[in-house]
């Protein structure tokens, strides 16, 4: 299906727009409780996630999940899935304690329905572990984090590419939580499985390098974190389109650690660049537009050329107020730089 590969590509309005005259098509000829109707409607859901699109997202995704529950025993796994893509949502806007409450959700039916070492009972787990790490929980977010990659090493082969993905999730944690070395151990096992299983030009070891250049500028050794980055970096051009949004991240990723190196020119460079992609690629009020312009206003704010600055701070916060609630720290810590800027001015 053409949708699927603009989806894949990181082209979500031409994906959505695909999926709707597909569905168009579907609901002259079938039911409105169809199988395949919640499919599609699932998958114009995970796109809009992507767009940013959170409120259309949750739409797409609770008529999947009213189709399934009139259709499927309540201890269907296809339940699962459907709760835990509207608890995916929940945690992109930043509302954990819903995200949790669907991630659990799906976490019951899964446990109910699946073997103890089913791989879908590892995503689970690993889901509510991602939605603790956001909400600073670590010690949580390790307890099911290991859970999941547990039920993963049983699960899977010993170098599966998404056992990869458990060490890369523990090794996160630990990394939020200061302990470097902890986290560099798990990134590189992570790392081993991604060289052995997949392709040099493979995105996910795009991400690996990432991942490894976060920790590092993290620890702020700027320069191996800039190193691992221009390699993820090297990749990501072989591996998406220009415009993807994966590219913009990139070049974000970039532009971060020359402006912690106090190179606000060449962090400027880098974030324009993430920006020109970000404007092509993401609807108006995407939370990756939010923070390109808030990268943008602080390398101006870096130069002392708070002019500049204000108005891209203030798009930002602008943004993250019509998709976050008011006590979220993005827009707190925002407001707080605003005011900072404008003292000086």
């Amino acid at each position: 299906m053409l949708g699927l590969v603009k989806h894949d590509q990181g082209q979500y309005k031409q994906a959505v727009s695909l999926y709707k005259k597909a569905l168009k098509i579907y609901r002259k000829s079938l039911p409105e409780d169809h199988p395949t109707l919640a499919n599609m409607y699932n998958n114009i859901g995970l796109a809009y996630n992507d767009m940013g699109g959170y409120s259309k997202a949750l739409q797409f995704h609770e008529k999947t999940s009213r189709i399934k529950e009139k259709a499927l025993s309540l201890n269907d796994p296809d339940l699962a899935l459907s709760y835990n893509n509207i608890g995916g949502v929940y945690n992109s806007m930043g509302n954990y304690s819903k995200a949790l409450q669907f991630h659990k959700k799906a976490r019951k039916v899964a446990e109910n329905a699946l073997p103890p070492n089913h791989y879908d009972l590892a995503i689970s787990y690993s889901n509510i572990g991602g939605v603790y790490n956001m909400m600073g929980d670590y010690s949580k977010a390790l307890q099911f984090h290991e859970k999941a990659r547990k039920v993963a090493g049983k699960a899977l082969p010993p170098n599966h590419p998404d056992l990869a993905i458990s060490y890369s999730n523990i090794g996160g944690v630990y990394n939020m939580m200061g302990e470097h070395s902890k986290a560099l151990g798990f990134y590189e096992k992570a790392h081993q499985i991604i060289e052995k299983t997949l392709s040099p030009n493979h995105p996910n070891l795009a991400t690996s390098y990432g991942n490894i250049g976060l920790l590092y500028e993290d620890m702020d050794n700027y320069s191996k974190a800039l190193y691992f980055y221009k390699k993820a970096h090297t990749i990501a051009e072989k591996a998406w389109p220009p415009n993807h949004p994966d590219m913009a991240i990139s070049y974000d990723s970039i532009g971060g650690v020359y402006k912690a190196m106090g190179n606000y020119s060449k962090a400027l460079e880098f974030y324009e660049k993430a920006h020109k992609i970000y404007v092509k690629a993401e609807p108006p009020n995407h939370s990756n537009l939010a923070t390109s312009y808030n990268n943008i206003g602080t390398a101006y704010f870096g130069k002392d050329d708070y002019s500049k600055a204000l108005p891209f701070l203030e798009k930002a916060l602008s943004i993250f107020q019509k998709l976050f609630p008011l006590t979220h720290p993005h827009i707190e810590t925002l407001a707080d730089k605003i005011n900072n800027l404008k003292t000086k001015m």
